[in-house]
């Protein structure tokens, strides 16, 4: 079965930890993939917008009559072959998320877990409790552990204290293991879980 070490807040090695070999197992690319383009088509606001031949100003009437002038016909200024006329297939505001399986879903997240398992990029804290808010304690345990480059923090439940300690630092984001998704696993170099929140993933996802 795979193994990940245990470290504590100062960085020391405490024990190794048996991971669940049906959530940290192999890692499907493909939906990986699927995954991660799905959460980044979520993210579009889809606001753009360009005007019609309906919508732009002017060309009321027609620019000059329809023969005798030796120049091709027109109705409008306004026509889309004009300049300043109207876009004929241009963008207009709309949504570009789409749903995938639950299942698809649960998939990439565990290959997501397993590819950062397999790769080193996962550390386990055996505890994490701040007695209060404080960024510079937060650095230190980073430090500590020697973690340098986006992190991802993961709690089993939301502790303000570990959450405002770490929103000012740069590259570092803290969720609960409900918030966990494929992109943000992806997107950072080391993926750090308390070993409550591991449990709670192991839990969840070997159902």
């Amino acid at each position: 079965m795979p193994q990940v070490a245990l470290y504590n807040i100062n960085g020391e090695q405490v024990g190794e930890i048996e991971l669940n070999k049906d959530v940290f197992g192999r890692v499907n690319k493909f939906v990986l993939h699927d995954a991660v383009v799905k959460h980044l088509a979520g993210r579009r606001r889809g606001t753009h917008d360009t005007k019609t031949r309906a919508e732009v100003r002017g060309g009321g009437r027609k620019p000059w009559r329809q023969k005798g002038t030796g120049r091709a016909r027109h109705g409008s200024i306004r026509s889309p072959i004009w300049r300043g006329g109207g876009i004929v297939f241009g963008p207009h505001p709309r949504d570009y998320s789409y749903p995938l399986p639950k299942k698809v879903r649960r998939l990439a997240l565990k290959s997501a877990l397993s590819a950062k398992a397999a790769g080193g990029k996962m550390l386990v804290l055996d505890e994490l409790k701040l007695a209060a808010p404080r960024t510079k304690e937060m650095l230190a345990i980073l430090d500590n552990l020697g973690i340098t480059g986006p992190v991802l923090l993961v709690t089993a439940a939301r502790d303000e204290n570990t959450f405002k300690s770490a929103r000012n630092l740069p590259g570092v984001k803290t969720v609960t293991v409900e918030g966990l998704n494929t992109y943000d696993i992806l997107a950072s170099d080391t993926l750090l879980l308390t070993r409550d929140a591991l449990a709670r993933v192991e839990e969840v996802f070997s159902r």
